[in-house]
């Protein structure tokens, strides 16, 4: 965003300043109502950010400005990077918006360069028009990622055996679309609030066709789920693009294996994370048999470029763009595909552009996609936005024909109240396929967490106790410091707010010192010993446990206690091999000497399979309870014959305490989003500001 020109020096009401100033009250006054901000005021508060940094500069450099007249200027523009600090203390997801580099969207420019022509500024000729015309992605390399680029021997020899790809001669598109209601309306942003707000409640799932006769689809030996094989159906009558978000363990993987079969998309294209790698290999193999599957590590080198199946992790992906974008692929899986919801990211920006050519490469223009994700949201609604995009639902920053189609048959604007619940549904029409387990898997048994508080009576529960007291100690003081100087106009619950957000602001670029992070990775250590002891004793007592840990060094520590009691156990971690960590799981699963499977809760929380066990030991909490969701799903799953009982280990009359009851009272988004469910917007806060905040509103009171 290029400027040019001078705006008149005057300190008064004319100039951008004031509009800066009046705008950001606006956001401010939805913030205080304790509602999360809406997408419109979200865009809002990003432009004034960017604004307020982009006027700065110009006045530091602006010669013309006396002294005292930059210094007056600065001052008015502190006052508005004021507010937005606050408004971002009250809604905390605001704050990644900060970010100088943050994406702007067409419709942040639009608002830009209006507010700019209100200020009597001169803007520069390209920022005059806005486009939001679709740019097809391209997988053109920079320098840097060219340089990447590998070509498997293979691979070459599969390029040279069909140097032609299949000509396709329909353009893509599908035919115009007569616009009248909503030519003059910015759609997006109200298709993300119908979701952010429910929209009236029920689940987000499309409408499918009944479960047929005959079952066409179960291989020998094995059998499909009645939700399985409605998916699977509506694949067979024709649809082609899903957002398959069933909660975890209800067998998403199976059912976009055998939809590519149903709908001849080979081949097929799965994009994963690494650790599942090895076990999407092993579901080709038992859900369609007849079919290969080949699994890329590494520069490809013993890939199989004739399989029907071609597996890659996210992480090695960026080197064989090139050669993936001329095999034909007639579809694309993206499992976990909450992994692109940063549209800055080169992972984001690559999968959309495989997306892309493999969408202009195939006949129809309408190859099978699916999305694949049990937590479609994590931070914000706008995660929505890179998964509908690779799904073709949005070009940019517009509704796809399609869905325009769709939008126009309602004969609703975004004026119109009951807009709303209609478009979500136009929406979910698309392809959004929800089902909980509670609702599709009646037969699986019942899942139940327990809390094993324990007491730090040693040395270093003692140092955490008093770390705690110095944490709040040093909150007060801040405290103290902003209300007495007089500067802090808010509430006393705001301010409590502003004080837990620096605190958590000035804890992530620590390297040393004490912090709320730190503290809680020291409550894990302090922890170990005795959720290890417990671990053991529940595998000599009922049989096979998996614990999980968050941090290395508890690990390590359940592990020596493990080795020292003579329990044999397998280690799943974020550094092994793709086979290695397929060997732990294939160990824990099918040899009964091995009782234990210690993993790690963010590299193992997605995607394994560890059913063999029915017990799940939490040596540490997680910031967010999808992630504990997560981890105890890898034994709650389709297949599971016993109940599921997760024991979470908590570090009585400590922050970890207070932790557990946030999780357990946080609501997700996901939850409004997807089941229509009501929602208090307090919930939305992270666990570590809601913590912060309780630890400085209990000091308070004991003051």
């Amino acid at each position: 965003m290029s400027r040019s020109g001078t705006r008149r020096n005057v300190l008064d009401n004319s100039g951008l300043i004031p509009i800066l100033a009046r705008k950001v009250r606006e956001v401010e006054a939805k913030a205080a109502t304790g509602k999360k901000v809406g997408p419109t005021n979200r865009t809002k508060f990003q432009v004034i950010a960017f604004l307020v940094r982009e006027e700065r500069a110009r006045i530091k450099s602006d010669a013309d400005l006396s002294d005292k007249d930059r210094a007056e200027q600065i001052k008015r523009l502190d006052g508005v990077a004021t507010i937005l600090a606050k408004t971002a203390a009250r809604d905390t997801s605001l704050i990644t918006l900060l970010e100088v580099d943050h994406a702007t969207s067409p419709v942040a420019q639009k608002m830009r360069r209006d507010w700019l022509l209100e200020s009597g500024a001169e803007v520069a000729a390209e920022d005059l028009i806005i486009t939001t015309e679709k740019t097809t992605p391209d997988v053109a390399m920079t320098p840097e990622l060219a340089e990447k680029q590998v070509l498997p021997v293979s691979v070459k020899a599969r390029l040279r055996s069909t140097p032609f790809m299949a000509p396709v001669f329909t353009a893509p598109g599908t035919g115009s679309i007569p616009v009248v209601r909503l030519s003059n309306w910015e759609l997006i942003q109200p298709l993300f609030k119908s979701f952010e707000q429910g929209a009236g409640g029920g689940s987000a799932c499309m409408a499918m066709p009944p479960v047929p006769k005959y079952d066409r689809f179960s291989p020998r030996d094995f059998e499909l789920m009645p939700h399985q094989v409605r998916f699977i159906e509506s694949v067979r009558e024709g649809h082609r693009t899903f957002l398959l978000a069933d909660e975890p363990g209800l067998g998403k993987t199976a059912q976009s294996l055998i939809a590519a079969s149903v709908a001849g998309a080979f081949p097929l294209l799965a994009i994963v994370p690494n650790v599942v790698k090895m076990n999407w290999a092993r579901e080709v193999e038992r859900w369609i048999p007849g079919r290969r599957a080949t699994v890329i590590h590494g520069d490809g080198e013993n890939i199989d470029a004739f399989a029907d199946v071609f597996v890659v992790n996210y992480e090695v992906l960026d080197r064989h763009l090139s050669w993936i974008g001329q095999m034909g692929f007639k579809g694309m899986v993206v499992d976990e595909a909450h992994f692109i919801k940063n549209l800055t990211s080169q992972r984001s920006k690559n999968v959309l552009a495989l997306a892309e050519r493999i969408k202009q490469n195939t006949p129809g223009h309408n190859p099978l996609r699916i999305a694949l994700t049990g937590t479609p949201l994590i931070n914000d609604i706008d995660d929505f936005r890179a998964i509908w995009m690779f799904l073709g639902w949005i070009e940019n920053d517009k509704p796809s024909p399609e869905l325009m189609r769709k939008l126009e048959d309602l004969g609703l604007t975004p004026a119109d109240k009951d807009f709303y619940a209609a478009a979500r549904d136009a929406v979910i029409s698309m392809g959004i396929v929800r089902r909980r387990k509670i609702d599709v898997a009646k037969d699986l048994p019942a899942k139940r967490v327990v809390d094993l508080p324990v007491e730090l009576d040693d040395e270093l529960g003692a140092s955490i106790r008093a770390a705690e007291a110095e944490l709040a100690k040093r909150l007060v003081t801040r405290y103290e410091r902003l209300a007495l100087n007089g500067g802090f106009r808010g509430s006393t619950a705001d301010l409590i707010r502003l004080v837990a957000q620096q605190e958590i602001d000035e804890a992530k670029g620590q390297k040393t010192g004490e912090n709320i992070f730190t503290m809680v990775r020291k409550i894990g250590q302090a922890k170990a010993g005795l959720a290890s002891d417990y671990a053991a004793q529940l595998a000599r007592s009922v049989g096979k446990v998996v614990f999980f840990a968050k941090h290395i060094d508890v690990m390590d520590a359940a592990e020596r206690a493990f080795s020292a009691q003579g329990l044999k156990h397998v280690s799943i971690r974020g550094d092994q091999s793709t086979p290695a960590r397929q060997q732990a799981i294939d160990a824990f699963n099918n040899d009964d000497s091995v009782q234990i499977a210690v993993c790690s809760l963010t590299a193992a929380g997605v995607g394994l399979n560890l059913q063999a066990s029915s017990n799940v030991v939490l040596a540490e909490l997680s910031w967010t309870s999808a992630e504990q969701t997560q981890a105890i799903d890898r034994v709650h799953r389709i297949g599971q014959e016993m109940p599921v009982t997760a024991w979470r280990i908590i570090a009585a009359q400590t922050l970890d305490a207070k932790i557990a009851e946030l999780i357990d009272n946080k609501q997700g988004l996901a939850s409004r989003a997807l089941e229509g469910e009501a929602f208090d917007p307090s919930s939305q806060d992270s666990v570590q500001l809601a913590a912060l905040v309780d630890v400085l509103t209990r000091a308070l009171d004991q003051r």
